[in-house]
């Protein structure tokens, strides 16, 4: 089963995070839902974080996770939270499951096609070479000529764990993204529907949800909303927490 980190009592409340993401990344955000008297879990998805490492990885699988994880825990109806490739798992199974499905908001994705624009990213990853018990400041090093910005650093940062004494590595399954990235950008199914009250969140300097995507949003989520949150990119949640956290937590407080 899916690791969890799990905050506060109430509606139960899941929050997926994004590619090469963890539940650690919405540990602050998941505290501040648990206060709105909601029980907040904060799942680890497959190939991330704490959770198992598989060669199996498409959103249908990570769906299908995710139905194990609320059928384990008994949990009848949920709202969710998805970022990115979270936003995608929480797509698919808002469309799949939608009697599981109270309120549903996705995090700078839409339900198109995404051309694979990580290869960088993955580039500076495979660049770095455990083999010689690398520090945190030399892997780092590793991957500055790869990725420049240094929030992009941070995150990816954040994945590295000891092994054992003196032996780094990262949580995510690098193996296994590395021949499956193209699963990434995969559309929503054509005839994939959910009725139900649905916010789509976007960063005003973000490019992954533009103004002519709305009509096939719409097409998916006919009762949908958007907000922008200006003068932030793609990891809005955590450039702007607070206005993020305000937008949602009104939108989940909707009768």
């Amino acid at each position: 089963m899916l690791h969890s980190r799990i905050e506060g009592e109430g509606k139960p409340l899941l929050i997926i995070h994004g590619f090469l993401g963890m539940s650690d990344n919405w540990k602050s955000l998941g505290f501040l839902y648990a206060t709105e008297e909601f029980q907040t879990h904060m799942l680890d998805m497959r190939n991330h974080g704490k959770s198992f490492q598989s060669e199996d990885f498409s959103y249908e699988i990570m769906a299908q996770d995710v139905l194990d994880y609320c059928l384990e825990n008994q949990l009848e109806k949920v709202s969710i939270i998805g970022h990115s490739m979270g936003g995608k798992v929480a797509m698919l199974f808002a469309t799949t499951h939608p009697e599981r499905v109270e309120k549903l908001i996705v995090a700078d994705i839409g339900p198109k096609y995404y051309a694979p624009h990580h290869q960088e990213i993955l580039a500076g990853l495979n660049a770095v070479d455990f083999s010689t018990k690398p520090s945190r400041i030399e892997v780092e090093e590793s991957l500055q000529p790869y990725i420049q910005d240094f929030g992009t650093r941070q995150f990816l940062l954040k994945n590295l764990f000891w092994i054992e004494p003196g032996q780094l590595s990262f949580r995510f399954n690098l193996k296994v993204f590395n021949s499956t990235i193209e699963v990434i950008g995969t559309a929503l199914p054509e005839g994939a529907v959910f009725n139900k009250p649905t916010l789509f969140v976007r960063g005003g300097n973000s490019n992954y949800i533009l103004d002519t995507d709305l009509p096939e949003i719409k097409k998916h989520f006919p009762n949908f909303e958007l907000v922008t949150i200006p003068d932030v990119g793609h990891w809005l949640h955590a450039e702007n927490p607070k206005l993020f956290f305000e937008e949602t937590a009104r939108f989940l407080r909707q009768a």
